[in-house]
Parts: C-alpha cells; sequence; structure tokens
C-alpha cells in the first residue's frame, strides 16, 4: 500500500470515530455523579493519648510542664567501690540484664558507677533503685543546678530494688506521688533521668504494658523478688536507673529500673516499679528501717488454658492456689488448696504479678478481702496478712531474726574471711536463750549456709525464714576451723 493510500484509510478511521462519539452524546444524555473530594484524614495513632482534659486542653501535645517539673527533682547518683568491694556485683544477673554479661575476671580497683534518682522531700531524702547503689561505698548525689553532696545511705529493699537516700540540704525541689494504679495502657509518659552521664535527659513514650513481671528480681538469688513493672517505650539508657516515670501533670508514678536489651542500649522496651510500691517502701524504710513485708501464705500459678484443663478448672481466670502455708494469714481465713483467687479488695486479678503488686502495698496486721472461685462457686474471705515470721506484728530493724532465733549477728571482716578460707558468712556475736542455743548451737558460730541459701547478710536469713514451713538446717564453721551442722526447729512451742 502506497503513502497516498495509507493517508487517506487513516482520515477515513479517524472521522468515523467522531462521528461515532458526537452521535451517541446527541441521542444518550448520561446521568451526571458529582463525587465529593473529602479532607485528608490523618491516622488516629497520630493523636493517641492526647488527654484533652488535662492541662494540654485546646492545644496540641505539650509536654513543656511535666518536663519542667522533673527535671529539677530528678538527681545524679555517682557511687564509688573500693578494690576490697568492687567484684560484688560481678556474675549479678541483674547486671548482666541491664548491662549485657561482663567478660574476664573482676577489675580490682576502684570502681565508679552512676545512676539517677528523683527526691521526694524538701529536705533532701531521694528515691533510687538498690542496684545503684548496691556495694558502694561513698555515694555522691548532684542536683541539677550541679550542687554536689554526698548522701547517706537510709536503707534499701532488694526485692523491689528500691533504697532511699538523704542529704542534709533543705528547701529543694521534689515530686509529689501519682496513683500508678490509675494510669492506662496507651497513657502518654515521660522519663527523665542521666542516661550515659548526660544531666537532665527527658524521653516520652506511652504506657506499653501494666503488671509486668521479666524474671530479673524473682530469681534465683532473689526469690521473694516482687516485680509488677509499668513497661513503656520511653526511650531509656544506662544511667537512667532510679530516676522518675512521671504522667504529664508531672505526677512521679515509677521508678525506672531496666531495659530489655542484648546490647545495653534501648531497644524498645524499659520498666518502671510503680509508684503505689515505690511510696510503701519508702514509707516503710523511714519509720521502721525496713520493709514491713506482708505475706497471704498461699503458693500460686498464674492461670493459663494449660492450668485450667490440668486442674479441671472451668474458665481461664484468676490465680490458682497450688499450696496453702500452715498457719498463715490464708489457711486460717479458710481458702484451701485448688481454690482460685480473682479479686482483692475489688480489683480483678488474672496474674501472680497482679496478686503480689496488691499484697505488697500492705503491712502485716491488715486485713484483705479476697474473692474466691471453689467448685465453680465464688466465696469471700476475709484474710489478716503476716510477716515472714508468721505474726502480724511490724518488724523493726534487725530486732525480727534476733527476737525469733536469740541471737545478734555481725558479718565476717576480710581478716576473718581469709583465716577461714570462706567467702561470706554471719557470726553470732551473743547468743540469748532461744532457738539456736536450744539447737545445740555456741557463742561465736558462723552461718555459711541456711537450707542451701548462702548467708552474707541478715536479710539472707530473714529469706530463709520467709521461704520455709517447717525449719532450717545450717551449715557452718566455728573460729576453729570446725565445720558444724544443726536443724532448727521453727514452730512455735
Amino acid at each position: 500500500m502506497n503513502v497516498k493510500k495509507f493517508f487517506f484509510v487513516f482520515l477515513a478511521a479517524v472521522m468515523g470515530g467522531i462521528i461515532g462519539v458526537y452521535t451517541f452524546v446527541s441521542f444518550y444524555k448520561p446521568e451526571k455523579h458529582i463525587v465529593e473530594v473529602q479532607q485528608q484524614v490523618m491516622p488516629a495513632a497520630r493523636f493517641a493519648g492526647i488527654n484533652m482534659s488535662g492541662p494540654q486542653a485546646g492545644g496540641g501535645l505539650d509536654f513543656t510542664l511535666a518536663a519542667e517539673k522533673s527535671v529539677e527533682a530528678v538527681v545524679h547518683v555517682m557511687t564509688k567501690q573500693n578494690s576490697n568491694s568492687s567484684d560484688s556485683n560481678y556474675g549479678n544477673p541483674f547486671y548482666d540484664f541491664f548491662f549485657g554479661p561482663r567478660g574476664g575476671m573482676p577489675n580490682r580497683g576502684p570502681v565508679m558507677g552512676s545512676g539517677s534518682g528523683v527526691i521526694l522531700s524538701e529536705d533532701g531524702y531521694i528515691v533510687t533503685n538498690n542496684h545503684v547503689i548496691d556495694g558502694a561505698d561513698e555515694i555522691e548525689v548532684i542536683l541539677n543546678d550541679r550542687k554536689s553532696f554526698i548522701a547517706k545511705l537510709v536503707g534499701t529493699d532488694p526485692t523491689t530494688d528500691i533504697a532511699v537516700l538523704k542529704i542534709e540540704q533543705t528547701g529543694l525541689t521534689y515530686l509529689n506521688f501519682g496513683n500508678s494504679d490509675d494510669i492506662k495502657v496507651g497513657e502518654w509518659v515521660l522519663a527523665v533521668g542521666n542516661p550515659f552521664n548526660l544531666t537532665s535527659t527527658v524521653t516520652a513514650g506511652i504506657v506499653s504494658a501494666k503488671s509486668r513481671s521479666i524474671n530479673i528480681l524473682a530469681n534465683k538469688n532473689q526469690p521473694m523478688g516482687i516485680e509488677s513493672f509499668i513497661q513503656t517505650d520511653a526511650a531509656v539508657n544506662p544511667g537512667n536507673s532510679g530516676g522518675a516515670l512521671v504522667n504529664t501533670s508531672g505526677e512521679l508514678i515509677g521508678i525506672n529500673t531496666a531495659i530489655a536489651s542484648q546490647t545495653g542500649s534501648f531497644t524498645g522496651y524499659s520498666f518502671a516499679v510503680p509508684s503505689v510500691i515505690v511510696q510503701k517502701v519508702v514509707n516503710d524504710i523511714k519509720e521502721f528501717g525496713e520493709v514491713q513485708r506482708a505475706f497471704i501464705g498461699v503458693q500460686i500459678v498464674g492461670v493459663t488454658s494449660d492450668i485450667a484443663k490440668e486442674f479441671g478448672l472451668n474458665e481461664v481466670e484468676g490465680v490458682y492456689v497450688d499450696a496453702v502455708t500452715v498457719n498463715g494469714g490464708a489457711d486460717a481465713a479458710g481458702i484451701k488448696k485448688g481454690d482460685v483467687i480473682i479479686s482483692v479488695d475489688g480489683v480483678v486479678v488474672n496474674t501472680n504479678s497482679q496478686l503480689i503488686e496488691k499484697i505488697s502495698q500492705h503491712r502485716p496486721g491488715d486485713k484483705i478481702k479476697l474473692i474466691v472461685k471453689r467448685d465453680g462457686k465464688r466465696k469471700h474471705f476475709d484474710v489478716i496478712l503476716r510477716n515472714s515470721y508468721g505474726s502480724t506484728e511490724i518488724v523493726k530493724e534487725n530486732k525480727g531474726v534476733s527476737d525469733l532465733l536469740g541471737g545478734e549477728f555481725v558479718a565476717l571482716t576480710e581478716k576473718e574471711k581469709a583465716r577461714l578460707g570462706v567467702n561470706y558468712g554471719m557470726k553470732i556475736a551473743s547468743l540469748g536463750e532461744g532457738k539456736l542455743k536450744m539447737s545445740g548451737i555456741e557463742d561465736g558460730f558462723i552461718i555459711l549456709k541456711a537450707n542451701r541459701i548462702p548467708i552474707k547478710s541478715i536479710s539472707d536469713i530473714k529469706r530463709a525464714i520467709a521461704t520455709t514451713d517447717e525449719g532450717l538446717f545450717i551449715t557452718g564453721i566455728y573460729p576453729s576451723g570446725q565445720v558444724a551442722y544443726y536443724a532448727i526447729n521453727l514452730e512455735e512451742e
């Protein structure tokens, strides 16, 4: 086909198309559709957690008020350990969890540590983590204005990883406690501390979960450890330990304690001790010199599908009572093995950590109301909580152990350890009338282990007593080097 012929064929096709479209439009009037383009909708997640009834009502998300209230009340805690105590945290699972495993042998020179703390009163009471100051020979507190003070250690509670310090100063800016029970998952929070020795650092995030247990306090070295952490995604790094977790009103709702990390740096998860636990621990230490721990007197297991199937439970709820301590509070109230605790004082509990958190807010002698499911039916019980010795009395200082066993204890000196070839032990400095003497123990005996628990302090003796229903099997040594074993009956005569 030549070019001229091809041109005429193409022109005819185009003209045919135009005529066809004109004819369709002339005879068919299609209905008109008006399409409205709506205003762009932003993702809801961008606005999640803004409390329009709070201090930022009518505006965007603004943390400046909470940050201003917090940075002046958060301090830098510097610690120093001398060479004779520098290896006290070597192999400590908490330190390995937070900072990562450490290789090689412990450093024999002075060791400097760093963390954070929160001022709780104008006269210088400060709360921090126990692991920040554990084993320290000197504790220095540096305020936000760079003023420095040597701090006195008022008391510690390893079971919650809380410690209380005191500096001699007045007129200090401090934070008020908020109620951590009231915070909700998704709520905005601020973490304030001194990561990597950077002072007054503020990060923001949301509450990711509540009543979280990560098995860092409740481990083989601290079986009585209490874990019911607030989990957040606010950035927390080494040095933040002991710092403040605050709500948007600037109230203290937690003490930042740990991160989940294989590297020692923040990877998205951080954990704080709730303020309801912190406040109780601080008040106990200030008033009594030690924490007044209350116990129901049960061994518990969180109910899962497998647990429900194993024990024939109708529903997956509550906390299963696997054993009841003889003569404990639960036993006296009528609670039995196989019961399922579903609420404490009207608050639903579905995990071990939720139940433990509620009990940890009480002292021995307090009465709590439990709702228990037994054979599918709800039953109400009033339980009077007891201390680790089985009584409802308040225990002051270390008198509980001394009164119970009939002896005064002192830690071994470094010279005594070297002479006897031991690394730890508690010596009976004076022996009175009581269970120790009745078992045949003599003055000067050094307790090395009780029920296989290494005894390095009074707290270890308490832990051994608290974890047995019957008695203590003690391993020890006399100053002469003679090894001896004793069985002590702890039941009332």
